[in-house]
C-alpha cells in the first residue's frame, strides 16, 4: 500500500526524527536489539550498503517499520531520539512576545506573496520582511538564506537582460557588416577590360577576383567573429538560467527535507515570481525523482513541494487537534504517539511550538513511565514493573496490559516452576539440581522475593554460607565487582539473609549493570563503523569505572581504532592542564573536526571559549 504523507515524512526524515517509546513491549523479557540496529533481511543475506543502500527509505504501515540502507527501525521504539522528544515535552509553550512577533512576520510574508495579491509592490514588500524574521532566534537565519537566494536570482537575472542588450548590439553589428559586404561586392567591378589572348584573359580574370577576395576577407573575417560572439552569449544564457534555478531549487528541497515548511511555502511564491517563465520542473534525477514522483503520482515540481508543504502543515493542525481531543478523553497512550507522529514532522511549525506545556506534561509523565515500565522488564525487576502497569492503568484508560503483564507473568511462573524444583532437590540432598534450577530461576527473575527461602535451604551449612561470604568480602574490598558479577547467583543467595551485604550486593549489581550498559552501546556504536563514538562511550563509562577489566580491554581496542581523534583529544586535555587554552582550542576544534559528535570535543570547545572570552554571552 502506498503510504500517507505524514508517514512518508517519517521515513524521509530519518536524519530528525524523535519518538518516544511508548510502551512497545514484547511478551517475553529477551534482549531487544538496541534501537537503530540492523535487522537480518528475510532472505538471511546482506543488503547492500553504500549510499541509501542504493534504496530510498520506505516506510510499512502494518509493521511501523522503515526500511532504509539494509535495516530496519521501529518508528515507535527509536531511543536515539527519545530525549529530544522530551526535550520538546518539557519546554515551555512558544507564546512569548518575540514568538508571536515572529509568527507575524512570517505570516504576512506568506500573505503578500499569496496569489490574489501579489504584486511588483508586495514582493519588493516581502523582500525587506525576510531580514526582520532572521533576526528571530526560532528562524535559524533561513529566512535570510531565502533572502540571499532571491537577490542573486535577482542579480542573475539583470545580468541576462544584459547579455540580452550586447546581443541586440551584435545583432545590429552583423547586419551592418552584412549590409557593407553586399555594398563592397557590388562596388567592386572589373577595371578595364579583359585581354583577346585567353591565356591572359584568365590570368586577368584571376588577378581580379584576387583583388575583390581582399576586399571582402576584413567583412567575412567580421562576421565570423560577430556570429561567434552571438552563440557564446546564447550559451551564457541559457548556462545561467539554468544554473540560477538549480541554486534556487537545491535551497527549496533542502528547506523541504529540513522541514521548514512555512519557509518552503515562502521560497515556492518567490521562485513563481522571480522566474516567471512557467518552468517549475525540479532538476532532479535518480531515486530523489522517483521518490517524489511514487510518493506523490506526479513528476517533481516546485508546485509539488509547495502543495505537500501545505498538506503537512494541514496535518500537523489535525495532529495537535486531535492529541488535545485525546488528552480530554483520558487516552494518554494514543494521545502521546499522535504527538510523537505529529512532533517528527512539524517540529518547527507552530501549532506544535505552541502547545501548552501543562497539556505536554501529561505525555511526558506517561512517556517517563513507559520507559521506566520497558526497563524495568529489560532488568527483569517484574515487582516493580508490576507496580507500573497498575499506574499507567490508572492514569491512561487506553493502556493495553496484555504485552507487559504476558511477559511478568510468564517469568513469574516460569520462576516459581524452577523455586519448585530448587526446594525438591534441596529436600532430596541433590545440590547439583539445587544449583542449577536456582541458577535457572535467578536469571528469570533475580529479585524474586522466594529466592531467600530457597538460599536458607542451599546454605543450611555454615561453613558453605561463610565461604561465599568471605568471597564477596575479599572480592568488594578488591573492587573486583566483575568477579562478583559473573559469581552473582551463588553471592545473591549467600547474602539473602544478610541485609548490609545485600545492599552492598544490590550495589555492585548496579554499577555492573552500568558497565555492561555501556559496553553494549558501545558495541552496538562500533557495528555502525563509528569507532569515534563508541570509544567515548566507554570512556565516559571508564571515567566512573576505571577498574573494569571487560570495559578497559574494550576501550583500549577502540582506541587503537580511533587513534587520530583520541590522539587530538588528548592532545587538547593535556594542553589545558597545562594553561595553554590557544593550543587547546585547536587540537579540540580537530578533534571536532575528525568526530563532530564528539560531546568531550564540544564541552572542551565550550571550556576554553568560555577561559579565552569570559564576558562572551
Amino acid at each position: 500500500m502506498k503510504p500517507t504523507l505524514p508517514l512518508l515524512f517519517t521515513a524521509l526524515i530519518l536524519a530528525l526524527p524523535a519518538q518516544a517509546q511508548v510502551a512497545d513491549f514484547a511478551v517475553a523479557p529477551p534482549a531487544q536489539p538496541a534501537s537503530g540496529q540492523a535487522q537480518a533481511s528475510p532472505t538471511g543475506m546482506e543488503s547492500p550498503t553504500g549510499f541509501l543502500g542504493n534504496s530510498v527509505p520506505s516506510f510499512d504501515p502494518s509493521s511501523e517499520m522503515i526500511q532504509w540502507d539494509g535495516k530496519s527501525w521501529n518508528v515507535n521504539n527509536n531511543r536515539l531520539f527519545e530525549s529530544r522528544f522530551e526535550k520538546y515535552l518539557n519546554a515551555p509553550e512558544e507564546t512569548e512576545l518575540q514568538d508571536r512577533e515572529y509568527n507575524s512576520i512570517l505570516f504576512q510574508i506568506l500573505d503578500l506573496l499569496s496569489p490574489n495579491q501579489v504584486d511588483p509592490r508586495s514582493l519588493d514588500k516581502a523582500f525587506e520582511l525576510l531580514p526582520k524574521a532572521s533576526e528571530f532566534k526560532r528562524d535559524a537565519s533561513l529566512s535570510d538564506t531565502i533572502a540571499n537566494q532571491v537577490y542573486s536570482a535577482w542579480a542573475a537575472r539583470q545580468n541576462l537582460a544584459r547579455l540580452r542588450e550586447a546581443d541586440s548590439s551584435l545583432e545590429q553589428e552583423r547586419s551592418r557588416i552584412e549590409r557593407n559586404q553586399r555594398l563592397a561586392a557590388q562596388g567592386s567591378t572589373l577595371n578595364g577590360s579583359a585581354p583577346k589572348d585567353p591565356g591572359a584573359a584568365a590570368e586577368w580574370a584571376k588577378q581580379q577576383q584576387l583583388t575583390r577576395d581582399v576586399e571582402m576577407q576584413p567583412y567575412a573575417t567580421r562576421l565570423a567573429e560577430v556570429n561567434a560572439l552571438r552563440k557564446t552569449n546564447q550559451a551564457k544564457r541559457e548556462l545561467q538560467e539554468i544554473q540560477t534555478k538549480i541554486e534556487f531549487q537545491a535551497l527549496i528541497v533542502q528547506l523541504f527535507m529540513q522541514r521548514r515548511f512555512q519557509h518552503v511555502l515562502i521560497a515556492t511564491r518567490f521562485y513563481r515570481h522571480v522566474f516567471a517563465d512557467g518552468d517549475n520542473k525540479l532538476r532532479i534525477d535518480g531515486e530523489a525523482k522517483d521518490m517524489f514522483s511514487k510518493s506523490t503520482g506526479m513528476p517533481p515540481t516546485v508546485g509539488t513541494l509547495d502543495a505537500m508543504a501545505n498538506e503537512v502543515i494541514r496535518d500537523v493542525g489535525e495532529g495537535i487537534d486531535a492529541y488535545k481531543y485525546l488528552l480530554e478523553q483520558d487516552e494518554l497512550e494514543s494521545a502521546t504517539k499522535r504527538l510523537a507522529e505529529t512532533f517528527v514532522i512539524g517540529e518547527y511549525l507552530p501549532q506544535v511550538r505552541t502547545l501548552e506545556r501543562t497539556k505536554k506534561r501529561q505525555s511526558l509523565e506517561f512517556v517517563q513511565t513507559s520507559n521506566k515500565l520497558i526497563s524495568a522488564l529489560e532488568v527483569k525487576d517484574y515487582t516493580l514493573a508490576g507496580e507500573l502497569v497498575k499506574h499507567l492503568e490508572a492514569t491512561a484508560k487506553d493502556f493495553d496490559n496484555s504485552k507487559p503483564m504476558a511477559a511478568i507473568e510468564t517469568a513469574r511462573t516460569v520462576s516459581a516452576m524452577h523455586i519448585a524444583k530448587a526446594k525438591n532437590a534441596a529436600v532430596s540432598g541433590d545440590r547439583t539440581t539445587l544449583e542449577t534450577e536456582l541458577a535457572a530461576a535467578t536469571e528469570i527473575w533475580p529479585r524474586n522475593p522466594d529466592l531467600a527461602e530457597v538460599s536458607k535451604m542451599i546454605f543450611s551449612q555454615a561453613d558453605v554460607q561463610n565461604k561465599a561470604l568471605v568471597d564477596f568480602d575479599q572480592l568488594l574490598s578488591q573492587n573486583n565487582y566483575r568477579q562478583i558479577f559473573d559469581d552473582k547467583e551463588r553471592f545473591i543467595a549467600a547474602t539473602a539473609l544478610d541485609p548490609s551485604r545485600q545492599e552492598q550486593l544490590r550495589t555492585v549489581l548496579t554499577k555492573m549493570s552500568e558497565i555492561e550498559g555501556a559496553i553494549i552501546r558501545a558495541q552496538e556504536i562500533e557495528k555502525r563503523g563509528d569507532f569515534a563514538g563508541a570509544w567515548e562511550s566507554t570512556e565516559t563509562a571508564f571515567k566512573q569505572f576505571p577498574d573494569d577489566s571487560k570495559l578497559n580491554q574494550i576501550r583500549a581496542n577502540l582506541t587503537t581504532q580511533a587513534a587520530e581523534f583520541v590522539r587530538s583529544l588528548r592532545q587538547a586535555e593535556e594542553l589545558e592542564a597545562r594553561g595553554q587554552p590557544g593550543s587547546s582550542l585547536a587540537w579540540y576544534l580537530k578533534a571536532q573536526k575528525e568526530y563532530p559528535n564528539s560531546d568531550f570535543a564540544k564541552n572542551g570547545i565550550e571550556r576554553i571559549t568560555k577561559k579565552i572570552l569570559p564576558d562572551a554571552s
